[in-house]
């Protein structure tokens, strides 16, 4: 083997993909979305797979499995460039860890994985099968590259190490007040089923950023009384820290653009 100070690496070789399809998910912006598959088991979305015949054969038995394993690309993560270390919400924004023990966005490829529930798949769907899955994690119109079936014996180890991600999720209590209990039941009327479990499990792991966290924690009497807003669907979702809970008050429409659409009242 040549030896020698002119002795140059081989490049490493780079690849390009396809995507075979998009999601389409409740979440159309950043904010709000679960930091982990599988959190908010409400999180409904579908997987649209590309019109092509061949696609159609390679979902063949896919129904057969309960879940499915995405893997997509964080196509809107805000930066070009990645950084080798990064600050997890986890661990409040405080400590350091290596991007590649962490699941940022922010990557050397930014290539996600997540495994959802697959609830049915629609193989007649016009311009393409649609997979009808749940516990979604996903911005809507996310890239998707590949999808494997989850397989029990070889995906889940009882006794895996979670490293730094060892903690409990909190959880703080919801409660919906009655003006919104009727913005709620008139959403799910119009097609919205499961909206209120929705932003319930949205709001309970609290989906604020880690600065909000720290600065605003529920327990925390400064915190009392701070009004919040989250996008769910079409709607704007607003709620306050009271009495440690967070209390959703009221559910706005989102019109073209995502403005609050206004209700004008007709002349007499």
């Amino acid at each position: 083997m040549p030896t020698g100070k002119n002795t140059k690496k081989a490049p490493l070789p780079t690849f390009q993909f396809e995507a075979i399809g998009i999601a389409k998910t409740p979440f159309t912006q950043r904010f709000g979305i679960p930091r982990q598959p599988g959190l908010v088991p409400e999180a409904r979305g579908v997987i649209k797979i590309n019109a092509h015949p061949d696609y159609q054969y390679a979902l063949k038995t896919l129904q057969e499995f309960s879940h499915i394993w995405i893997i997509f690309v964080f196509h809107a993560h805000g930066g070009n460039k990645w950084k080798p270390t990064i600050r997890p919400p986890r661990l409040g924004g405080k400590a350091k860890v290596g991007v590649l023990s962490s699941r940022s966005p922010h990557r050397p490829n930014p290539i996600g994985l997540s495994v959802v529930k697959l609830e049915e798949i629609d193989f007649e769907a016009k311009g393409g099968a649609e997979l009808h899955v749940s516990g979604l994690d996903l911005l809507d119109g996310t890239p998707i590259l590949d999808i494997k079936p989850y397989i029990a014996y070889a995906d889940s180890v009882a006794d895996a190490n979670p490293g730094w991600a060892n903690e409990d999720i909190q959880k703080t209590p919801v409660l919906f007040e009655g003006p919104a209990l009727e913005k709620v039941a008139e959403a799910e009327a119009n097609g919205y089923p499961g909206i209120e479990d929705l932003i319930e499990q949205l709001l309970t792991i609290d989906p604020r950023p880690g600065f909000q966290k720290r600065e605003l924690p529920p327990d925390a009497d400064e915190s009392q009384g701070k009004d919040f807003g989250l996008l769910v669907k079409d709607y704007d979702v607003k709620w306050r820290i009271q009495n440690r809970m967070f209390v959703v008050y009221d559910l706005e429409k989102l019109g073209p653009a995502g403005k609050i659409k206004k209700t004008v009242k007709k002349k007499r």
